[in-house]
């Protein structure tokens, strides 16, 4: 089979994994959307939302779509990173012991991680999160355990800020989107998700869920052909480098915010978050039937991808939910598109 026949194979698949997660969800076609570019894209997620919309269900619906071994963890204050890499507890004998954690006892066939309320949990936790979506390894038993086809899913606890420990910036960027997940606002959306005994039973959506329908191994096979196949343009390059300065250096490009002036951005997006925006949009642009990119699929995903990235000056930064979607909006406003 020639490459172009594999990507339209893989391609069909991808679409088939959406519409079968969509069995289990309502309202959220772009969180599907956006999971699934990140996904084959290889990236990790942290998912923004109120308590009780669906997440744990929508990555449940991934997790069995894709197969593999399925985690989740709660974050709670008193978590030690140990806590992600053992298990100890009295047998019923009445001995001690200690079996691995949920980072560390399925080995490779680890494929979705969710660690929900991310933010309880100490930074020493968070760090040990980071290595393992950083170098998709852990150390337990004195040994290295390699996740090779981890994809790790966090939300934060938007709402209560006592006893949370905030993300810190390098924690950010190491996921590839911030997917911002609401209550519908479709009043048909609402009163099915009020009424309607099948969205009460979240066991049974995922039962409805065609399981492996694309293998968790074979994700990283596909991530690199996407990666090869799909080619950037010398303009649509120039274009992605200009959103990058204006990321960096708004006022050069007449971006404000009420009265920001010109010290709006403390830091604007990194390199890794770059590359990481060019791995997603070549994913939309494949999803997309295009072996090329153009700037839709770059403006698609650029939100998602970037905002979180960018720190704005600590008086500005105390209203980030409002104004991090106005910021990326204005750059994309502001810079031309080829």
């Amino acid at each position: 089979m020639n490459r172009d026949s594999s990507l339209a194979t893989w391609r069909a698949l991808a679409l088939r994994l959406e519409e079968e997660v969509g069995h289990a969800t309502i309202g959220v076609a772009r969180s599907v959307r956006l999971i699934n570019v990140a996904v084959f894209a290889r990236g990790h997620v942290l998912l923004e939302g109120d308590v009780g919309i669906g997440k744990t269900t929508l990555l449940r619906a991934f997790a069995r779509a894709i197969g593999g071994a399925y985690e989740r963890v709660e974050g709670t204050v008193d978590m030690m990173p140990g806590d992600l890499l053992y298990r100890a507890y009295v047998a019923s004998d009445g001995t001690p012991r200690v079996e691995p954690g949920p980072l560390a006892r399925n080995g490779e066939t680890l494929a979705v991680f969710f660690f929900n309320e991310v933010s309880r949990a100490r930074p020493q936790v968070q760090a040990l999160l980071l290595r393992a979506m950083a170098e998709r390894s852990v150390t337990a038993f004195d040994r290295e355990v390699q996740l090779p086809h981890l994809s790790v899913f966090a939300d934060r606890n938007r709402v209560e800020k006592e006893e949370t420990f905030e993300l810190a910036a390098a924690a950010r960027d190491r996921f590839m989107f911030e997917v911002p997940m609401a209550i519908p606002a479709d009043p048909a959306i609402r009163r099915a998700l009020a009424f309607d005994p099948a969205f009460h039973d979240a066991d049974a959506l995922i039962e409805s869920v065609g399981a492996d329908v694309v293998s968790y191994q074979d994700l990283n096979g596909i991530a690199a052909l996407i990666q090869r196949e799909v080619r950037a343009s010398d303009a649509l390059q120039d274009y992605v480098l200009t959103l990058w300065r204006a990321t960096q250096a708004p006022a050069e490009f007449g971006i404000r915010i009420e009265d920001s002036g010109d010290d709006l951005v403390l830091a604007g997006a990194s390199p890794r978050g770059v590359s990481q925006l060019m791995r997603a949009a070549r994913v939309a642009a494949w999803l997309g039937e295009r072996d090329y990119l153009v700037p839709e699929d770059i403006q698609g995903v650029f939100h998602e991808a970037i905002a979180h990235r960018v720190f704005f000056n600590p008086v500005v930064e105390l209203r980030r939910a409002e104004v991090a979607r106005e910021f990326t909006r204005l750059v994309l406003q502001k810079v031309a598109a080829p």
